[in-house]
């Protein structure tokens, strides 16, 4: 019976089966192993086992993974280490001023957390603790002021150090330093796009972002005094990025590096302690157990794919687009955008780059490049209903008057700005490319 099937009609049941499971509330390295292990025994019999296993024993020794509990670990102390709460006053002081201007400092301070976490979790739950409250207490509008944090928070992932880049370089192949490098300038980009939006929206509806009263702003002394908080999060970046683009030490050993200046950063403002370390090991021996059973519950799911003739399918369906390469493009973006609003980003890579990668290569477009692709739409994953993971964080800490609905609601806008970044990248991928290619020509 499972002979007769059509790849049509498996990849039907196939995905059909892991949504129904999703919504079900089964947890999805079981779903994902569970029907991996299905589906590959009516394609190979008992030995399937043996080949789950195998690629099993395969991704462990991967010595690249041990980047990832250590990066996770450095977001954790930084979430205790103060460096958030200087960063926010200092923005405050600075920005308040303007109109949206506490909404566009709060994107500032998630775009220094990305370039010192690797993780979008860190961002997302430290300004939902330290500067939502306050932009309501000020009176911002609740959507514009957690779309900021929601749209902000995701580029953990896409300006280095980014653990799913990481990740993405271990299944394509490609240099890490490349697509760090290359995450820097379009993550910047999304930062500058962001803060317009905010900017141009609040200067002609002033109510949804109004600028601090007069009597409540900073002199140019106290400014000056509170850039001294910039000082930890500059160390930071300028060790873990410095060691790699330097080619001192590999993404593995700038993150013990990076991680090294964490602990150095809660020391200097009196934050580190025993209890502060055990905590922080703790939640990261969690966060790093969920995050492997996922890839290797995902890498046999692609596995099993892989097995039922998805190649052949997927690079048969993406002939039939019209359009040709760009055609091509477009229908794996919108892949990614449909999945990106159900799935784990982990799981999604694992799924669809073992076929995406043959129609990236057969079309002549760079792999860096559609690598930064990826990860953008990855980070707009985290950010859209109805499972994105950044809506979660933001609810579990948001105040009691915010809603769930709030929050998904909040997310349109800033979800087609970041739409506009990637059309532009798509369009001008020196923005993507020049980077990579001056340090590492």
């Amino acid at each position: 019976m499972y002979d007769l099937l059509s790849i049509e009609v498996l990849t039907l049941l196939f995905f059909g089966l892991l949504f129904v499971f999703i919504m079900l509330g089964v947890p999805l390295a079981f779903v994902l192993g569970g029907l991996s292990i299905v589906f590959l025994y009516f394609e190979q019999g008992p030995i399937a086992f043996y080949l789950i296993a195998s690629k099993m024993w395969d991704l462990m020794e991967t010595s690249s993974l041990i980047a990832i509990p250590l990066y996770v670990f450095m977001a954790l102390l930084l979430e205790r280490s103060g460096v958030a709460h200087d960063l926010y006053r200092m923005m405050h002081l600075w920005w308040g001023g303007l109109r949206g201007g506490l909404a566009i400092g709060t994107v500032g301070i998630c775009t220094i957390f990305a370039a010192m976490s690797g993780v979008s979790g860190a961002a997302v739950v430290t300004m939902g603790t330290i500067a939502l409250p306050q932009m309501l207490k000020r009176g911002y509008d609740k959507r514009l002021a957690l779309g900021a944090i929601n749209a902000g928070g995701g580029w953990g992932i896409l300006i280095p150090p980014s653990i799913l880049m990481v990740l993405y370089a271990l299944i394509t192949e490609v240099s890490v330093g490349k697509l760090f490098a290359a995450g820097v300038f379009p993550g910047l980009l999304l930062f500058v796009l962001v803060s317009l939006y905010i900017g141009i929206r609040c200067w002609f509806q002033p109510h949804l972002g109004p600028s601090l009263p007069e009597e409540e702003r900073a002199d140019w002394a106290e400014k000056i005094n509170a850039l001294k908080a910039i000082f930890l999060p500059v160390f930071i970046i300028f060790i873990v990025l410095g060691a790699i683009f330097g080619g001192f030490a590999t993404v593995t050993e700038a993150a013990a590096v990076g991680v090294f200046g964490a602990l150095v950063a809660s020391a200097v403002n009196r934050k580190l302690s025993w209890k502060v370390i055990s905590e922080a090991s703790l939640r990261t021996f969690r966060l790093t157990t969920v995050i492997t059973w996922i890839v290797f519950a995902a890498h046999a799911y692609s596995m099993a794919y892989t097995a039922m003739g998805a190649e052949e399918f997927i690079t048969h369906l993406t002939a039939q687009i019209p359009g040709g390469k760009w055609g091509a493009l477009a229908f794996m973006m919108l892949v990614l955008l449909m999945l990106g609003m159900v799935l784990d980003p982990v799981g999604i890579m694992l799924i669809t780059l073992p076929v995406f990668l043959p129609l990236v290569a057969a079309h002549g477009f760079d792999p860096v490049w559609f690598g930064i692709l990826f990860v953008i739409m990855m980070e707009i994953g985290y950010m859209t209903p109805p499972f994105g993971f950044n809506l979660f964080y933001l609810r579990s800490v948001a105040p009691p008057e915010v809603t769930m609905k709030d929050i998904y609601w909040s997310v349109g806008p800033y979800t087609l700005v970041e739409l506009s970044g990637l059309l532009i990248i798509v369009i001008f991928p020196t923005i993507a490319l020049w980077l990579p290619n001056y340090l590492f020509s």
